[in-house]
């Protein structure tokens, strides 16, 4: 499966869950409680433990941007890490430097930071890296290169506020990856146990 590239606001709606992590896609900032469709309104369905797992992989999938191939790929990573699969699973999702640009302030969405890594206006540790999905080590340096620093979308995401696992230096337009986040400072809307129980059907 490819990455998914139609509206957000839509599949929001479906998945009762805000992939922008702002709530912009619900009207009048409330979610929905029905999915799209003609009959969303009455229609209340019971998922069934794959659903669930399926619902919650297509959650990541769409909030960090993922097709179906690197999604298995960071699950692998996971795997051999020590500790919780789950969380390492999360920790590696939140390293990607796509996620970390976004977590800085650099970028007013996820989206907006992949496009801003695509277009070769972010460095790390001064060198150039294009890659969204490039996994960033702690104690590294994240910067917008001096001539993307007037870029609109870099503009404004500047008042956005920043996590406690980044150090950043708006001013300066760059930031320091100080840590690996702690799950009670990540989206409390995701099972990401569903997500391991879903991939560790169909990923050897």
């Amino acid at each position: 499966m490819s990455r998914y590239t139609g509206s957000i606001n839509r599949k929001s709606r479906r998945l009762k869950f805000s992939i922008l992590e702002n709530n912009k896609e619900f009207l009048k900032g409330k979610k929905r409680e029905y999915v799209p469709g003609q009959h969303g309104p009455t229609s209340r369905i019971k998922l069934s433990n794959y659903g669930q797992q399926l619902a919650e992989k297509q959650k990541l999938a769409l909030l960090y941007g993922m097709n179906n191939r690197q999604f298995a790929r960071v699950f692998r990573l996971a795997k051999k890490m020590k500790g919780s699969n789950s969380l390492n699973l999360l920790i590696l999702l939140e390293s990607r430097l796509d996620s970390l640009v976004y977590r800085m302030g650099f970028a007013p969405t996820r989206r907006a930071a992949r496009q801003l890594v695509n277009h070769g206006h972010v460095l790390v540790d001064g060198k150039k890296v294009d890659i969204p999905s490039y996994i960033v080590s702690v104690n590294s340096e994240i910067s917008i290169k001096e001539k993307s620093r007037n870029l609109p979308v870099v503009r404004a995401a500047m008042e956005n506020e920043t996590v406690k696992f980044v150090n950043v230096s708006k001013n300066e337009f760059k930031g320091k990856y100080i840590r690996f986040p702690e799950r009670q400072e990540l989206n409390q809307e995701i099972n990401e146990t569903y997500v391991i129980e879903w991939f560790s059907r169909i990923v050897k």
